[in-house]
């Protein structure tokens, strides 16, 4: 069924991310929401009669390298597909690449999966949902706390404020998401990315 979730009692299939556009600032008119922008890996966690496993952003299968993460999985569903990064939390409590990188070979217990949205629950596809109603319904199924599967908040107000607020926690930059748009695979212009390097934007 292309880039849908299959109905629940067939196993799910992967459902390419959506990705943000690079922007230099985050936008400041009305009807968008802010998360804090988190340095691991793209990831997906799809959960069905198979059991659980973990993907990269490409679709490649990383369950076996994600496997504390896929042996923490113990949601109250069925069945979901959630999108999210895999982190380690580095010296400052903020997520660190290079560390994550080493993590993964050499102490993959340390790997934490942060999820920002849910595309399928329970035999339902959420993707056609606004973002809201998908990050209430993930928020309902994630327990808070620092546990393996943690939850991406999300902050409304003033774009700007936010991010400059974020930038002194040690993270990198700002994912802005309208909070009445569907979830669409591919390059996205509703969802926008703001990093704090003051360097040209490039395209890789």
């Amino acid at each position: 069924m292309g880039k849908r979730a299959k109905v629940d009692g067939d196993r799910l299939e992967f459902i390419p991310p959506q990705m943000p556009t690079l922007v230099e600032q985050p936008p400041e008119d009305e009807g968008w929401v802010h998360e804090a922008k988190l340095d691991g890996y793209r990831t997906q966690i799809i959960i069905d009669n198979g059991g659980v496993r973990l993907y990269s952003k490409n679709g490649r299968d990383w369950t076996t390298k994600y496997w504390p993460i896929a042996l923490a999985v113990e949601l109250p569903c069925r069945a979901a597909i959630l999108d999210g990064e895999v982190i380690v939390s580095g010296d400052r409590g903020t997520p660190d690449t290079p560390e994550l990188e080493a993590a993964i070979w050499n102490e993959p217990s340390r790997l934490v999966f942060v999820a920002f949205d849910i595309l399928h629950l329970d035999g339902r596809n959420l993707v056609p949902l606004p973002l809201l109603q998908r990050k209430q319904a993930l928020r309902q199924l994630i327990e808070p706390g620092l546990g393996k599967i943690q939850y991406s908040e999300h902050f409304e107000g003033d774009a700007l404020a936010i991010f400059r607020a974020i930038e002194k926690t040690g993270l990198n930059g700002v994912i802005s998401k309208r909070a009445d748009s569907r979830y669409r695979s591919g390059p996205s212009k509703t969802w926008l990315k703001a990093r704090y390097s003051r360097k040209p934007i490039s395209n890789c």
